[in-house]
């Protein structure tokens, strides 16, 4: 009994060793990806919404404040981000 129990253990380690293998062939450029689109489009609908925070009115306020209770977490974060100083070299990384 204790053989058959190292046995299936050892299968199993097997099985998530190559489905980790996979899915970092496969799907961890894809996972990267998608996530830096998403952070970028949350940023570009930020600059859109809040953009009057930076000198840069596109919506009218009213639509703004009426966003704003979902904004305020992110404010920080994306002001730091689109005031930061930008090099040739960020836009390929």
């Amino acid at each position: 009994m204790p053989e058959e129990g190292k046995k299936d253990t050892k299968i199993r380690k097997l099985g998530r060793s190559a489905k980790e293998l996979l899915y970092g062939m496969a799907g961890h450029d894809m996972t990267r990806y998608a996530l830096k689109t998403r952070g970028s489009m949350e940023h570009l609908f930020i600059l859109i919404t809040m953009g009057d925070l930076l000198g840069v009115p596109i919506l009218p306020p009213y639509y703004s404040l009426r966003i704003l209770p979902y904004v305020v977490p992110q404010i920080s974060t994306w002001k730091r981000r689109m005031l930061r100083e930008r090099d040739l070299t960020d836009a390929l990384a």
